[in-house]
């Protein structure tokens, strides 16, 4: 893509607690559609490309500290909504001793859920006004939205992808955020169905769609045509197939010890989307993910520290 490219995420962001119930916790922030963002503004820093996150918060001091460590990333915040009365949502993390995450959320009026709740939203205005080259989003993202805010979401990837836009979606099912199997199923096709490029975690999909046969679901995955579809399998090789349907398969990046899962996927859909938009290939995208989320789940949290990564931006 020549000239600067601006690439919006849409999602929401939480105030994380990480550490030991009862115990001693760390404040701090993650969300799906933030972590990538914040991977893919880090990954191509100084390549010409701005990352806007697009959600919405409240008017008080805990939205006001997300925003400041937002921008300090590098994200562009021209997208955000702040809600009066609102708030951002909050979720507590542990780790088990195979680095494994377990969850507990309090998410039920967060204020990304009323996003959509306008006439016209910042998103919707610069995308429309052709100002956006690319949108990504997650199965997250569309599951905390109420139905007229999904349909808005997914109107805008329509558009978008009519008019020859990057839309990027990652499927990152939560069963949990929905209130029954056949509506996430239904808004993950209409989604499928937007998508330019799918980045797709193998387990995710075989629990959305309850089919216990790997080889079955990948059937059902490259069915799909004129799509760059990528498939992430954990440790074993990404599989990815680009819109000629030459498929490929890009080892994963060992690793010694697993510390914390946490954004694994996340910074590699950040850093895919980084090489993908600075002109490299499906394959060299991959194995940049790869090896960004290898790093990644041998820190703590969602951020890992930038100076651990300085070697994985994109020139």
């Amino acid at each position: 893509m020549p000239g600067p490219i601006r690439v919006a995420s849409f999602g929401e962001c939480m105030i994380e607690l990480n550490g030991e119930a009862f115990g001693v916790m760390r404040q701090t922030f993650g969300g799906d559609s933030l972590n990538t963002a914040v991977y893919l503004a880090r990954c191509s820093a100084g390549a010409g490309i701005t990352v806007s996150y697009a959600t919405a918060l409240g008017d008080e001091f805990l939205s006001d500290g997300l925003m400041a460590r937002w921008q300090a990333e590098g994200i562009d915040l021209g997208l955000v909504r702040r809600l009066p009365g609102k708030l951002p949502g909050l979720y507590q993390i542990s780790v088990d001793g195979q680095g494994e995450r377990h969850f507990s959320y309090w998410r039920g009026q967060s204020a990304a859920r009323d996003y959509f709740a306008a006439d016209i939203t910042p998103l919707e205005c610069e995308a429309d006004a052709n100002r956006l080259e690319a949108l990504y989003c997650s199965g997250i993202s569309l599951a905390i939205l109420p139905q007229e805010g999904r349909a808005r979401l997914l109107d805008l990837a329509r558009r978008m992808r009519q008019r020859g836009r990057l839309v990027a979606f990652d499927n990152n099912h939560r069963p949990r955020l929905w209130s029954e199997a056949g509506a996430a199923r239904e808004a993950h096709a209409a989604m499928m169905d937007c998508a330019s490029l799918q980045l797709l975690t193998l387990d995710d999909e075989q629990t959305l769609w309850g089919e216990a046969d790997e080889d079955r679901q990948l059937a059902r995955i490259f069915e799909r045509s004129g799509t760059e579809i990528v498939v992430k399998r954990g440790a074993r090789p990404t599989l990815v197939r680009s819109v000629d349907a030459v498929l490929h398969e890009v080892p994963a990046e060992p690793v010694p010890q697993v510390v914390d899962t946490t954004a694994a996927g996340d910074s590699f859909a950040g850093a895919y989307l980084a090489a993908r938009l600075t002109g490299r290939t499906p394959t060299e995208a991959a194995a940049w993910g790869n090896r960004l989320a290898a790093r990644v789940i041998q820190h703590r949290g969602a951020m890992m520290p930038i100076d651990a990564m300085a070697d994985l931006r994109l020139r």
